[in-house]
């Protein structure tokens, strides 16, 4: 099973060659997917501590801390593969897998982010791929009753063959109710709870460490889990009430590399070992081995270490819900994963081999060759008609069709809902978070090191037109093969932006997740770099937090931030033909200033409606605040030497439109930041006029315009 090189590691540490079931150990616990081989090394150029970070990555999620008592359980996986050989199961078992980290960390789960990634529309199997993993996410979600409050869905013809499906979960718990996936004492017992094992999702781990391959449908789906989110609302609480009563010592979720992963790494994370008794593992089919039962990726299974005397109190308040349980083992003084089955010994390995034995290294990388920029395309002769088209590109479309399928309000702490920059919950009192999550591919695609710091600075203004601070990035690291030295070099810097700008914004990143081998062999194609993140944000009072629309007839409209002719990996130029020509946007020097201007100006009480600039540029944004009125907008002083496309349509970062009914006010509190008053809200259109052009677009157009997704899944 197992690599030459592996096999010659494992077999000159351990004195022996390893038997099958040890190989299948190795095989998934040494792969990219669980021992981040060739990105460890990157990822530890993170900034992961801050004044608020409890509990940094390692762990099952992170633990970052909201006051008063209160905590945040954070935490972001994928489930790429699995969605695209079974779209809806693949996606439904991300939600449970990424919802039992918070669990296991003792928080209740209370809010869920979507970002996705598609390839477009026009093709019936990236319809069908669409559509499913949409009713998976809104299948599990809704019937855990956590609600999805904030997403993304990216589209483009590097993701056919291979969709992407990142999840961010976020949990609430009083800060002494957590626990950890570190093991505390030999002779603790070890208890499994939940559904029974069975062989689905064997070798999943293995499985998102390769490439799909045309025959991928067929052939990999068993290794593809199987979701029931009925049993997962039962472990939800089984395991809350386990924790809240004092019986758990350590917790664990039994995600990737199943019960040989989970078992493993906690005793490793307390420096011991484990002694596991394969044949007390309560099993859903017949005639499975010890391999099996091992490596199932069966969902909704916990683990938890439990003192001997709690054992049956554990196994009590799992029957009361209705769960499998059983002891399956116990810790040990001595540092080897042991498993026992029909009184065999059928592995024996050196723990600390098995879980930190992974040789970790930076693979080669080759930059591309220089990037020419390219000719610009001719200007449209008509703007109002590319206006209307940009805004209707499924990209920038209204996503309502998605986020309607959604619960996005059960648990009552929802504030904005979906379709927002930014979405809100209210935690307590006043008090509360807001969660912005994605990332621009194209952009990352051209420049992997601007696209990841951009990354960082887009959620990040996202937050600040709602009045928020970020406090925690968790990350989703989505690329094509890392042994291809062109693709592990986008991977390296991209990384590199991310974290410088999560430096200079004072924002550690406190988890995540990589996911590489992102490649069709069926389309001949490697994903676009998708740095895709979760940013979570402190907010004081959830009642100042503006909405993304015009309110107040006669309300000044002011542009903050600068726009530059930026083009590169633009909508516009996408949709003209030109997807690698232009200049891609590069962070500003002051973005840092120019999102605490904006944080501090909604927080005075003095902005009535606010959006951040991104897909789509300065035109688009315009458009989505015309939904309940019109404006009339002057852009004669904004990018008086560029081009009227490179006004319009430019995807320059750290840029947002804001309104007030008190202009005076708001300029004095946006000081020496660079900020244009360009119009007043009001009427029935928007009216748009600049150097030698003018736009008039209905509010009906507008409108229609926006619903080109939804008017799509509904015919």
């Amino acid at each position: 099973m197992l690599s030459e090189n592996d096999f010659k590691i494992v077999t000159e540490k351990m004195g022996r060659e390893p038997n099958l079931v040890e190989q299948g150990c190795f095989l998934n616990l040494w792969s990219e997917h669980c021992s981040y081989r060739s990105s460890a090394p990157l990822l530890r150029t993170f900034t992961t501590t801050g004044e608020r970070v409890i509990i940094g990555p390692g762990d099952d999620a992170a633990i970052v801390s909201f006051g008063n008592g209160w905590v945040l359980a954070i935490g972001m996986e994928s489930h790429n593969h699995p969605s695209y050989v079974d779209p809806y199961n693949g996606a439904a078992t991300g939600v449970g897998g990424i919802v039992r980290d918070i669990i296991s960390m003792g928080a209740r789960p209370i809010a869920l982010m979507d970002p996705l990634y598609f390839g477009p529309l026009n093709s019936p199997k990236n319809l069908y791929l669409f559509e499913h993993i949409i009713k998976g996410i809104a299948g599990y979600g809704n019937c855990i009753g956590v609600p999805v409050v904030r997403g993304e869905a990216f589209f483009d013809e590097a993701y056919s063959g291979n969709p992407l499906v990142n999840v961010v979960a976020v949990g609430l718990a009083r800060e002494e109710d957590i626990v950890t996936a570190c093991a505390q004492k030999a002779g603790n017992k070890l208890v499994l709870m939940g559904s029974t094992t069975g062989r689905d999702g064997l070798g999943g781990a293995s499985f998102a460490s390769r490439d799909l391959s045309e025959e991928s449908e067929a052939e990999d789906r068993p290794s593809i889990q199987i979701g029931d989110p009925f049993t997962e609302k039962l472990v939800i609480e089984a395991t809350l009430e386990i924790i809240r009563k004092g019986y758990v010592k350590a917790c664990r979720d039994l995600g990737a590399a199943g019960l040989a992963g989970a078992s493993s790494e906690m005793a490793s994370k307390g420096n011991l070992g484990m002694y596991i008794i394969a044949d007390n593992v309560i099993l859903r089919e017949d005639g499975m081995v010890p391999y099996e039962i091992l490596i199932a990726e069966s969902q909704e299974r916990m683990l938890f270490e439990v003192e001997p005397q709690n054992v049956q109190a554990v196994l009590d308040v799992a029957k009361k819900y209705d769960l499998n349980a059983s002891m399956i083992g116990e810790l040990t003084k001595e540092l080897k994963y042991t498993v026992e089955f029909k009184e065999d010994i059928v592995a024996d390995i050196p723990i600390k081999l098995l879980t930190e034995g992974a040789p970790t290294f930076e693979r080669p990388s080759r930059a591309p060759a220089p990037r020419e920029e390219g000719d610009k395309p001719e200007i449209p002769k008509d703007l109002k008609e590319t206006v209307l088209k940009v805004l209707s590109s499924h990209n920038v479309a209204s996503k309502k069709w998605i986020y309607r399928q959604y619960d996005h309000e059960v648990q009552l702490r929802t504030v904005m809902k979906p379709g927002d920059d930014a979405g809100i919950l209210r935690i307590s009192g006043n008090e509360g978070i807001a969660m912005s999550c994605g990332c621009n591919p194209r952009h990352t695609l051209l420049d992997p090191y601007q696209g990841g710091k951009g990354t960082l600075v887009e959620n990040a203004m996202n937050l600040a037109v709602k009045g928020s601070r970020g406090i925690a990035v968790v990350d989703c690291l989505n690329f094509g093969n890392p042994e291809k030295p062109d693709i592990y070099w986008q991977f390296k810097y991209a990384i590199l932006g991310l974290g410088d700008g999560c430096r200079e914004l004072s924002i550690p990143v406190v988890g995540g997740n990589v996911s590489l081998y992102n490649e069709s062999e069926e389309f001949r194609t490697a994903i676009p770099p998708t740095p895709s993140i979760g940013v979570i944000g402190y907010i004081s009072d959830v009642n100042i937090a503006p909405r993304s629309v015009f309110v107040n007839e006669g309300d000044t409209i002011i542009l903050v931030g600068t726009t530059k002719d930026e083009m590169g990996g633009s909508e516009y130029y996408s949709l003209a033909g030109k997807k690698k020509n232009g200049k891609v946007p590069r962070v500003p020097e002051n973005a840092s200033d120019i999102i605490d201007a904006v944080i501090r100006t909604v927080e005075s009480g003095k902005v009535t409606a606010s959006h951040d600039i991104s897909l789509g540029g300065l035109a688009a944004a315009l458009c989505k605040m015309c939904m309940n009125m019109g404006a009339s907008v002057d852009l004669t002083s904004t990018g008086q030497e560029m081009r009227v496309d490179d006004v319009l349509f430019s995807e320059s970062y750290a840029r947002a439109i804001i309104t007030t009914s008190d202009p005076e006010a708001v300029e004095k509190l946006l000081g020496n930041i660079p900020h244009t008053v360009i119009g007043t809200a009001g009427g029935s259109e928007l009216k748009v006029t600049g150097n030698g052009f003018g736009i008039s677009v209905q509010l009906e157009e507008i409108k229609e315009a926006e619903e080109s997704l939804t008017k799509l899944m509904m015919e």
